[in-house]
């Protein structure tokens, strides 16, 4: 049993679209009123206590309006985040009140009995019908609809993320296997591999840099750009065309990495990486955090571990203090490097690139890893 989501465009007509609006809205009203019911109740009596939405809809009617699943969601995501803070697991903080200006517009629902569907080019939506959509691709054979969300992005177009649940029978690769590669990180092409082969990859931002920020520019002398000031007509139109670039760059590399990562999976068994900390290397420290931002290493990752476990094979994690920069591909001895160190020499006469170097060092020890694990 497996879940895969896929994301499709939403044309809604302007009656659709003020529903999904107003849906956005109460679902934040909601979870804003819950969290304020539940810190009110700790403080009473030491316990959260048991909030629902139904609690709340004779106070204020308008809630009745939307999808009754999609408020109960949100009762859910309260839940989990209260949890997720007091579990210990992880590293969550108290859930916070959402913004209206700040928090992502989105609501999710679930599929009872066919309320979602997908039907040609339209999409079966609760409370909304048939929306238009792009059905850009189809889900697979066998698959069960069990939930959709649906968001908008700053730039105002809708989407639905569609969650399927269908049965596959994944055969692991061999953990023996040699069909392997090592990646190493590169601030300047994503990454450089263990075979010598550099990421081709775009720097999306840096490219549409100047363009961004003459749109930037614009939007700071339209009326509502200084602070507590009425935001005029003009203002939220350059909003939206900043807001349109952006997204387009992110379209532009999420293009990019899907490609790459799909390659790659497709190509070899074993993918061996560093765990690296991606927030820590794009701090002013270094002095490289728009060039590592811009990359998307981090989001490289996780495609390339999804992607791979569907196929059955492995995505092997090498500890980032492992020194893979400092030892010999070739001789296995040890020697301390600079960063400005862009090419490796070793006594035993070895003189090749530092990346290609730590590429080959990582893929060999997540080879051994791999085999311990056998």
């Amino acid at each position: 049993m497996a879940n895969k989501a896929i994301k499709y465009r939403l044309y809604p007509t302007s009656g659709q679209a003020v529903f999904f609006v107003k849906t956005f809205g109460c679902c934040r009203k909601v979870y804003n009123l819950m969290l304020s019911d539940k810190i009110q109740s700790y403080k009473d009596t030491k316990s959260f206590g048991k909030q629902t939405p139904a609690m709340y809809k004779q106070t204020y009617p308008y809630l009745k309006e939307v999808d009754s699943l999609a408020l109960a969601n949100v009762q859910l995501n309260l839940q989990q985040a209260l949890k997720n803070r007091f579990s210990g697991k992880n590293h969550s903080g108290f859930p916070k009140y959402k913004s209206a200006k700040y928090s992502r517009k989105s609501y999710t629902t679930n599929n009872q009995n066919g309320t979602v569907a997908i039907m040609g080019n339209m999409i079966k939506l609760p409370k909304t019908g048939m929306v238009k959509a792009k059905i850009h691709r189809q889900p697979e054979e066998g698959s069960r609809i069990k939930s959709a969300t649906i968001s908008q992005d700053n730039d105002g177009k809708f989407y639905v993320s569609v969650l399927f649940e269908y049965d596959i029978e994944i055969t692991p690769v061999s953990k023996t296997t040699r069909n392997a590669i090592g990646l190493d990180y590169k601030s300047d092409g994503l990454y450089m591999d263990s075979n010598g082969c550099k990421a081709d990859m775009h720097k999306y931002y840096r490219e549409s840099h100047e363009k961004l920020a003459k749109a930037q520019r614009k939007l700071a002398r339209r009326k509502g750009s200084k602070k507590g000031e009425e935001q005029s007509n003009n203002y939220k139109k350059q909003k939206k065309r900043v807001a349109k670039i952006h997204k387009h760059i992110s379209n532009q590399r999420l293009d990019g990495l899907h490609k790459k990562s799909t390659g790659i999976a497709n190509q070899y068994d074993v993918v061996c990486v560093e765990s690296l900390n991606m927030k820590a290397i794009s701090n002013k420290g270094f002095g490289n955090g728009k060039a590592t931002l811009d990359n998307g290493y981090g989001l490289f990752l996780r495609m390339l571990g999804y992607k791979l476990s569907e196929r059955g094979k492995y995505l092997i994690k090498v500890d980032k203090f492992y020194p893979s920069s400092q030892l010999c591909s070739c001789c296995g001895r040890k020697q301390k490097l600079k960063l400005t160190d862009r090419v490796y020499k070793c006594r035993c006469g070895i003189v090749m690139d530092r990346d290609y170097n730590a590429a080959v060092n990582i893929r060999n020890e997540g080879l051994r890893l791999l085999r311990e694990a056998v």
